[in-house]
């Protein structure tokens, strides 16, 4: 990338600082150095977009504590669900979602895994579940739901979980499964993410910048984990911090410094400073 970025694209959990989640103002100088590197960015006019794993509703609370906002009076654009749904903010509209059938690859995990926790999103409020998640891992609302009905409509993500077992172990087992009709990304625990074939946060972007007339070449995108490799990797630009996975620094253009350490806001200043 030779020119200044018109887009940029942010992970969020392990790429921005954990304090983005802290509701309380006081947890961080108003004057920190990311939050001047976003202000500047946007006063370049260019769009900031968050691309999560996250449900929508999970990722609202980021955006407010950032202050992030659209250009020209507009909403802003978000990636959730690994790219499965975009929407915008403030208020929260989902755009476009898309969806899979999850039972075959759902049943075929539980098959070697039987005791793991499954977890599919509700638009706009929580999560349908079969079990309690670990306190904290899910926000919003978590209803119990019978494995049958979980899986008798359409996801456009669904979570496996066990709680007793390791990301090692997970990416082993998923690598020896057939998983039918969806992709799939292990997290840094013994966390499945399911999603429709060939959705990514790299195609949810494509999406995003086809609304906002720009391509790939002009986006500046910024991660951590294994769920982030393709938009890296389609990005004009990708940036990887500094404690991502291997296979995740490997597809990046260049790695910045770790998330506490300012690492988005050391790439957006050699930008936008």
């Amino acid at each position: 990338m030779t020119r200044r970025p018109r887009l940029v694209a942010l992970d969020i959990d392990g790429t921005l600082p954990a304090w983005t989640e802290v509701e309380e103002q006081a947890a961080e100088p108003a004057g920190s150095r990311i939050l001047k590197a976003l202000r500047a960015t946007l006063d370049a006019g260019a769009h900031v977009v968050l691309c999560s794993g996250r449900s929508p509703h999970g990722m609202t609370r980021v955006a407010d504590r950032l202050n992030l906002y659209g250009q020209n009076g507009e909403r802003m654009w978000m990636v959730a669900s690994n790219g499965a749904v975009l929407c915008r903010y403030a208020p929260l509209d989902i755009v476009r979602e898309e969806t899979f059938d999850p039972g075959p690859a759902v049943r075929a995990v539980l098959g070697r895994c039987p005791s793991a926790l499954v977890a599919v999103e509700y638009q706009g409020a929580g999560y349908r579940v079969t079990a309690p998640f670990p306190v904290g891992e899910l926000p919003g609302e978590t209803i119990l739901t019978g494995l049958d009905d979980l899986l008798a409509q359409p996801a456009s993500r669904v979570i496996v979980r066990d709680p007793s077992a390791t990301a090692e172990e997970f990416a082993r087992l998923t690598g020896e499964l057939d998983l039918p009709g969806a992709d799939h990304v292990v997290g840094w625990s013994a966390w499945l993410d399911l999603t429709p074939v060939n959705v990514s946060k790299a195609s949810g972007l494509r999406h995003v910048c086809a609304e906002l007339g720009l391509d790939g070449e002009e986006v500046l995108a910024i991660g951590d984990g294994r769920n982030d490799i393709e938009m890296l990797r389609w990005a004009g630009r990708g940036v990887a911090v500094a404690q991502a996975p291997q296979e995740v620094r490997d597809a990046a253009d260049a790695v910045t410094a770790a998330a506490e350490d300012d690492g988005v806001a050391l790439e957006l200043d050699r930008w936008f400073g």
